[in-house]
């Protein structure tokens, strides 16, 4: 649940900030940002597909006013959206621009099609990985497709449950160096999430760890990345950050 608990606990830590943010649940096969969020929404994306169901009818509000998109698991209707179909579910998302500063999108795990295409329409995308090496290979892997298929902007890197600041800083090494090497590319690190028994505790209380264990190294984590995403307005400038479209 490394990128679902990023996606939540980050949309949480954002919506604290004063920033309006709407979570897009798009792991149709295992869905879960409903149960993170403590959520129990009565309609899903499969409502909205089949044309029973508006995407406002569909839309749920959470903790600091984060509004999920909901999925459900496994659902056949929503398991692979055609182009077309994908097309739409963005579009009715960018009418709510006047509601909405920023949009999370939880993908699926992989480097499928429907992952790529995700990534491919966000501002930002942020790759997740851990210190173990398959999943090194795998975000390497993703990096790599996205450079191949166009993406516009690196990817950035959040690397998930460090045991330790040196084991962070060597998992963020590594991926620096091969972008570097074989890509052409600097990919910037965003942040780090230390391994952190209060993020399971959390996900049994159906909570987001930023507001179950407010003071744990994890939440502490999250908040430093949506203070990075979302900086407050300069008062004496007027300044305020820009919306934009994230990928998780």
């Amino acid at each position: 649940m490394g990128k679902s608990n990023l996606a939540a606990n980050l949309a949480v830590a954002l919506g604290a900030r004063g920033a309006r943010v709407l979570l897009l649940d798009a792991d149709f096969a295992q869905a879960n940002l409903d149960l993170l969020l403590g959520l129990h929404p009565r309609y899903d994306l499969q409502h909205l597909v089949a044309g029973e169901k508006t995407l406002e009818e569909i839309v749920v509000s959470g903790s600091h006013g984060v509004r999920l998109v909901p999925a459900a698991s496994g659902a056949p209707e929503t398991a692979e959206l055609d182009d077309y179909t994908r097309e739409c579910l963005l579009r009715n998302i960018g009418l709510l621009d006047e509601e909405i500063d920023l949009v999370i999108i939880d993908n699926a795990t992989g480097a499928s099609r429907h992952v790529t295409s995700f990534c491919r329409c966000a501002d930002d995308v942020l790759v997740v990985c851990t210190p173990e090496l398959p999943a090194f290979s795998d975000a390497y892997g993703l990096i790599k497709l996205l450079v191949a298929q166009g993406l516009a902007r690196a990817p950035h890197l959040i690397v998930n449950q460090a045991g330790s600041p040196e084991e962070a800083e060597e998992t963020a090494h590594r991926i620096r160096l091969v972008g570097r090497r074989f890509l052409q590319l600097e990919i910037e690190c965003w942040g780090v999430v230390p391994f952190d028994p209060s993020v399971p505790r959390a996900v049994r209380l159906q909570e987001p760890v930023v507001t179950a264990f407010p003071n744990s190294p994890a939440a502490a984590a999250y908040r430093g990345l949506a203070e990075r995403l979302w900086p407050l307005p300069d008062p004496e400038a007027g300044l305020l950050p820009h919306p934009e479209r994230l990928e998780a």
